[in-house]
Parts: C-alpha cells; structure tokens; sequence
C-alpha cells in the first residue's frame, strides 16, 4: 500500500512538473499576417512597403496571456514590395538592404512583459544589414479564435520605431528625402501547433 502511495505521488508529482515546464509552440498563418513598414518621403507623405515571405514562431510555457514568449521572426529581404518594382529593385541594391549579402532580416525576443491589459513590452535583437541591435516595440494581444480545423489561433499587432542609419541602410540617401525613423508595423495571426 505503501509502495501504491509513493507511485502515485511520484506520477502526480511528474505530469504536475510537465505542465509547469512544458511549452507551447505556434506558427505563423502567413494567409493573415503582415510584416509593414512606413517612412516619411521628403517631409510630406509617408511611404509604404512590407515583406511578403516572413516565418515566424511564437514558443511559451503560458499561452494564457503570452507572458514569457518568445517571437522568433524571419523575413526574406528581397520580398520586399512597395508597390512599385523600379523602387523595390533600389531598395534590395547595395545603397539599401544589400540583399545578394544580408539576405535576411531576423527578430528574436529576450523578454515579453506585459505592461497593462493586452499591452507587452517586446525587447529583442534585430539583425538586419549585417548590424543586430536592441530594440523595444509594443506588442498587443488581440485575443484568441478558433480557425476551420478547429485549431487554436492567436492575434497580435507589434508596432515600433527604428533608425535605419543604426543598421546602416541608405546611407547616402538624405533624410530630407527619406526619413531616417521607421515605423515597424506586423500583424500576426498564429497557429498552435
């Protein structure tokens, strides 16, 4: 009897640890996610694009709130699409994103901290240009559906500011024709898998 006890405890006390140490993985729905981007041109308009061929992987042990996730993000640099092909052509050349040498642009997060209500905090290291710097952005959760097969999706909209001359792109390109700041904006709808 005594023997049955300890079984029985040492099985809880196993699967219990399972659960807590245990995580979740999800995968983008390319169909319903975007990664964009908008920079201001010559002062008075802002100008706008996106990477059309992104993978993106969402790993967390508490997919309740996404406390700790981890955002593992990677776009191909020549997938970039403005709408115009003479501009995207410029854009992968050397004076810009360099493609045929950095080839992809990669985010993977340190830390997700929730500051209030659907609100994160998304610190991480974005490698692009050769160049991997910190950088902070605001993730919200946008909450939870079901999709056709029935399998658990999950929303969110990342938003932050970068420089490019941090990462060294375009260079020679003055800001009073582009703006040095760009507004990151992705819309990530994933899968769990």
């Amino acid at each position: 009897m005594k023997n049955t006890t300890y079984l029985f405890l040492l099985i809880s006390l196993l699967v219990f640890s399972f659960k807590i140490t245990s995580s979740a993985s999800w995968g983008i729905d390319s169909a319903h996610s975007r990664l964009g981007f908008k920079v201001v041109h010559m002062g008075i308009s802002d100008a706008n694009g996106s990477f059309d061929k992104v993978s993106c992987n969402v790993t967390t042990s508490n997919d309740k709130d996404f406390t700790d996730a981890v955002f593992d993000l990677v776009a191909d640099a020549n997938s970039i699409n403005t709408g115009l092909e003479a501009r995207d052509n410029h854009l992968r050349s050397e004076d810009f994103f360099a493609v045929s040498l950095y080839p992809n642009i990669a985010f993977k997060s340190t830390s997700c901290k929730k500051v209030k209500g659907k609100k994160y905090l998304l610190t991480g290291n974005l490698s692009m240009h050769g160049i991997t710097k910190e950088v902070n952005l605001t993730a919200t959760h946008n909450g939870y559906a079901k999709n056709r097969a029935g399998v658990d999706v999950a929303g969110f909209k990342i938003t932050g500011k970068i420089k490019r001359s941090d990462f060294g792109i375009g260079k020679d390109m003055p800001v009073a024709v582009v703006a040095d700041e760009i507004q990151l904006e992705a819309d990530l709808e994933v899968v769990k898998n």
